[in-house]
């Protein structure tokens, strides 16, 4: 009787199976939840990332202009003849600006007083009126009630003024937040897009900086970098998986061009700079040195991913090119790669959009340096986006850490745009088989 006792409490297979499947499915579970959990602790700091970057730079495509009746004159302006553009350029433009402001507020007399009066609005307001005159002579001896760009401090403060809450005061001090008070309340104030921020070089004066000339040193070195890494990083895809023989040397080859894609960006500045710069003497800060710095980084993200495109392509596409009298060469021009093309772009993109987010081989160039003017080719010194961003980063104005963020969803906006255009060359190209 016992023995039956024994076996009857002894749990059955079934029992244990249905165990096994339910520890099984909890396990699954779970694991699912921390795949789940991944994903959303990832998209919260991604979150978390655009926020804070969007609500630092988006004030930075706004301007504040301040509006001023100048009256031109000629004598204070030093022109004696409006033909002559040697008087026209070197006209004392802010002289009459000053006198403006001074009639604004005549209460004014320190010269202390004066000075913080003159910092009201930028010290390139001088240029934008030289610009006026050069583009309409005949407002000479004429008054122009004219619009200047304001101050970064005083730009600063009027864009924390207009929100509720706390006043970011910064460098202005009670005089100056008066003054800007009453220009406020005259309507003399007014908020634009800033096109400057677009249209302008690099400068010292936060309001007066702009991302064109890094924008322009960015493309002509990324065109750089896809004339030299494209072909060459597709020529060695093909010659390694159709034609180079399988040995040791080719072993050694793949080895490395592995090993490459793994190696720090600054490895390729140190590079660029023993070979271009100190053996072939290049000049510095040139779009030309930077593509082809560039080129060598992304040289084996383009060969692994054009490797692996050609090896996607079935066998059957290379037999039956060769069974109707095709040579290897016309294979694999007319066969392989036309379906081969998709996953290279892609690959190619890719390498491209991570090239125009490197920073560290470009300082090693001479990249980082201040360049106001704009690049009109790739043998013009030129600066790009990231590092346009490390520069601004770096100042200490508060008015450049609004454009340091703007700059920043700039650079991200055309990695987004750049990651898109390879996922739908690929879904469009893509042929299936």
């Amino acid at each position: 009787m016992s023995s039956n006792t024994q076996s009857s409490n002894k749990p059955s297979t079934i029992d244990l199976v249905n165990k096994n499947l339910a520890k099984r499915y909890r396990a699954e579970k779970r694991f699912r939840g921390y795949g789940i959990a991944s994903i959303l602790f990832g998209l919260i700091c991604l979150v978390f990332l655009f926020t804070d970057i969007i609500g630092k730079g988006y004030t930075a495509f706004v301007q504040n202009y301040i509006q001023l009746e100048v009256q031109l004159d000629a004598d204070t302006l030093g022109i004696s003849d409006i033909n002559d553009p040697n008087q026209v350029a070197m006209a004392n433009y802010m002289g009459v600006i000053k006198r403006s402001l001074r009639e604004r507020f005549p209460e004014v007399t320190g010269r202390r007083d004066k000075r913080k009066l003159y910092a009201l609005v930028s010290n390139g307001s001088g240029f934008d009126l030289r610009k006026q005159m050069e583009a309409d002579p005949e407002i000479l001896g004429t008054t122009q009630s004219l619009w200047f760009m304001a101050d970064d401090d005083v730009d600063t403060y009027i864009k924390s003024y207009s929100k509720d809450g706390k006043v970011f005061t910064g460098r202005t001090d009670e005089m100056q937040q008066g003054w800007i008070a009453s220009l406020i309340e005259a309507d003399q104030v007014e908020s634009r897009f800033n096109t400057v921020f677009f249209q302008n070089g690099d400068s010292r004066e936060p309001e007066q900086a702009g991302i064109r000339g890094a924008i322009m040193g960015s493309l002509f070195t990324m065109l750089v970098t896809l004339l030299l890494s494209f072909p060459i990083g597709v020529a060695a895809a093909v010659y390694l998986e159709e034609y180079a023989p399988k040995n040791k040397w080719t072993d050694l080859i793949e080895v490395n061009i592995n090993n490459l894609a793994a190696v720090p960006s600054i490895i390729f500045g140190l590079l660029g700079v023993a070979i271009f710069i100190g053996m072939f003497g290049m000049p510095r800060s040139l779009p030309l040195v930077g593509g082809m710095v560039l080129t060598l980084m992304t040289l084996p993200t383009i060969i692994i991913s054009s490797r692996a495109a050609i090896k996607a392509v079935p066998p059957s596409i290379r037999e039956a090119a060769l069974g109707i009298g095709a040579s290897k060469m016309q294979m694999i021009l007319h066969h392989v790669l036309p379906l081969a093309m998709p996953g290279m772009l892609t690959g190619a993109i890719i390498g491209l959009a991570q090239a125009l987010g490197e920073t560290a081989p470009l300082l090693m160039i001479g990249m980082v340096a201040f360049i106001v003017d704009v690049p009109g080719g790739v043998t013009d010194p030129a600066t790009v986006l990231p590092v346009q961003i490390f520069l601004w980063s770096d100042s200490p104005e508060r008015a450049f850490v609004e454009r340091t963020s703007a700059a920043i969803m700039v650079l991200l906006g055309f990695l987004i745009v750049m990651n898109a255009l390879a996922v739908w060359l690929r879904k469009r190209l893509e042929r299936r088989w």
